[in-house]
Parts: C-alpha cells; sequence; structure tokens
C-alpha cells in the first residue's frame, strides 16, 4: 500500500548539545516520508539505528525492541533513566499477542481501540525476546499499535517490535513535528522521518491490568470512552512505583518555570490562554479540546522559546482535559 505524506529530504547539521555525554552523529538525515524515506527508515532499524518517526500522537524515537545495544541508546540519546520503561509499538494485534499475555478484557480493548492512542500494560511474554531495558526490568510490557498510516508502513516494513518513547530530551516537551525533534535531538540519531505534524498530539492513554482496568497516564484516548467500552469505571494508579512511562513527577517541562490556572498573567509573563480566556498565545479560542490537545506542545514549544515564565488559563478537567492537565501538573512540577 503506498501513501502520500508531507516531508522533505535533506540533512541537517548536528549542532552542539550541552551536558550530554552521548557521541554526536556525522549527521542527521530527515527523510522524506515516501517509499524511498520510509525503505531507508526500516534499514537503519534493523541496523541498531535510531530513528524518531511520527505517530498519531507524537513523534517516537525508535529502536529494535530486540536489540539490547539499541535500545540502550534510545536511553542515552535522550539522557532518559533507565528505570522509566518503553512503549512497544507494533503494526498488529496478532504482533502485540506473541509479546504480552493477553486476557479477555485486553481482547475487549485491544479490538475496541488498536490501531489507536491506547497503550496496555501487559505480562511480558517469557519467549518474547525483549531487551531488558524496554520493561525497566519489570515483569510487565507497555505495547499499543498505532493508527498513523506513514508508522503502520514502517512497522511492517522492519518487520519488528519497535520500541519507541517520544523523541525529545528526557522531562522535556514532547515533539508534535520533526523540527520539534531536530530542537532536542539533532545530533544524537540517525534520522527522523517527517510526516508532519501530529493530529492527536498527546501521548497515548495507558491502561493496566494487572488488578484490574487501572489508568496509569491519561492521554489521546478519553478514560470515559474506555471506561464506555467496559462498563465499569477504571481504578486510578496511586503507588510511587513506576510501571509505566510518563509517570515521572516532573516531566513535558519547558526551561522556564509554569503556573497553572492562571486567569491573567503577571507582569513579565506570556499568557496562553483557553476558550473565553485571552492570552498570547492560545490552546483554543472555543474552548475545543480536541484542539487543546492537537496544540499543547506545539504552543508550548513556542512559549519556551521567548524564555519568558509560562502562565497558563485553567482547562477543563474532562475528557482530553485530563490528559492536557496531567501533562501540564507534571511540566510544572519541581525539577
Amino acid at each position: 500500500m503506498s501513501h502520500n505524506y508531507h516531508g522533505f529530504v535533506g540533512l541537517v547539521t548536528p549542532k552542539p548539545q550541552q551536558g550530554r555525554s552521548v557521541t554526536t552523529m556525522p549527521k542527521t538525515e530527515r527523510l522524506i516520508a515516501n517509499a524511498t524515506g520510509i525503505a531507508r527508515a526500516a534499514t537503519l532499524l534493523r541496523g541498531g539505528g535510531l530513528v524518531a518517526f511520527p505517530t498519531e500522537t507524537v513523534y517516537g524515537l525508535g529502536a529494535d525492541a530486540t536489540d539490547d545495544r539499541a535500545v540502550a541508546r534510545i536511553f542515552a540519546a535522550k539522557g532518559r533513566p533507565q528505570f522509566n520503561p518503553l512503549i512497544v509499538h507494533v503494526a498488529s494485534v496478532d504482533q502485540a499477542r506473541a509479546i504480552g499475555v493477553f486476557n479477555e478484557t485486553a481482547e475487549q480493548l485491544a479490538q475496541a481501540f488498536w490501531p489507536g492512542a491506547l497503550t496496555l500494560v501487559l505480562p511480558l511474554r517469557a519467549n518474547a525476546g525483549i531487551a531488558p531495558l524496554v520493561s525497566a526490568g519489570l515483569p510487565s510490557i507497555a505495547i499499543r499499535v498505532p493508527d498513523h498510516a506513514l508508522a503502520q508502513d514502517l512497522l511492517r516494513q522492519v518487520g519488528k517490535p519497535i520500541a519507541a518513547p517520544s523523541a525529545n530530551p528526557s522531562g522535556k516537551i514532547s515533539p508534535t513535528n520533526a523540527q520539534h525533534v531536530f530542537t532536542g535531538l539533532d545530533g544524537l540519531i540517525e534520522a527522523v522521518l517527517d510526516g508532519g505534524p501530529c493530529p492527536v498530539g498527546l501521548e497515548s492513554t495507558i491502561v493496566g491490568l494487572k488488578d484490574g482496568p487501572t489508568l496509569l497516564r491519561p492521554g489521546g484516548l478519553p478514560a470515559e470512552a474506555i471506561e464506555a467500552c467496559l462498563g465499569a469505571s477504571l481504578a486510578r494508579d496511586e503507588g510511587e512505583t513506576l510501571t509505566a512511562p510518563g509517570q515521572m513527577a516532573s516531566h513535558y517541562a519547558p526551561d522556564a518555570s509554569i503556573r497553572l490556572n492562571a486567569n491573567t498573567a503577571r507582569p513579565g509573563e506570556l499568557h496562553i490562554g483557553f476558550g473565553g480566556t485571552e492570552g498570547d498565545l492560545t490552546l483554543s479560542t472555543t474552548g475545543d479540546l480536541t484542539e487543546a490537545a492537537a496544540r499543547l506542545f506545539h504552543i508550548l514549544h513556542q512559549a519556551n522559546r521567548t524564555g519568558k515564565p509560562i502562565a497558563l488559563a485553567p482547562v477543563p478537567d474532562h475528557g482530553l482535559g485530563r490528559a492536557i492537565n496531567d501533562r501540564l501538573r507534571r511540566a510544572a512540577a519541581p525539577r
């Protein structure tokens, strides 16, 4: 199957990375999202390289999930703590079943929401061949099937599970376009497959099934939709142990400080509005949570470039607003 994607070819000269202890690449390639670019990306991944690629949620930093060295390079390039597990991306539910142990609830959710912005944390099959770093030594594995034609084409060509956290330095603002990736990882990875902006703009919702369906991280699929599918409420994870990505207290952070629930800006602050609250920038002038989710990280990148402290208008805490507020609380947390 062929697809037309937004993108272009070019080579990018790496810039020095401050405070990073990894060796820079001779160049980071920007690959066009066509058959040639996808084939190049697949070849790099099969050879142990790191390739950033778009999904419907955010850009992921991909590596062969069965290759210990390649997975270790993800942690080095991002500066990511090795106790923070990764999500494995696969092209189909059948591939997911070969890695994780599915129960009836997992099957129900996979059939309802895959491909899509849902990650399931399942028991890891002993013979799955996944590098131990992917699961951070835990007996569980986080898996999803992305709903993005370019990601699907790439995963099918690679033919292996791909570990892919967000393609940004650890704890910083997540990338929703190729340039965001270059800003954070230029010279540290082999290539970026440029598929234009990500339509959802928030990371996947993560549900664990160990002790019944539990919301581990709100995200691009509203928890209400999952609860409607199951006919039951999701439990909320209150533990302090990391069992899935995106649970660290400080995460998604710009360089400047963030003040939440701010209807007005203080002197010197940049104000991000929502709905009826106007700002220097806005998540959605109409109060549309889907638009706000898609724009969140893009707006935070814009605000970060000004160097000003950031003040954010209140966002309703339901539907996608729950995921938006989760990201904003972590971005505003002490570092």
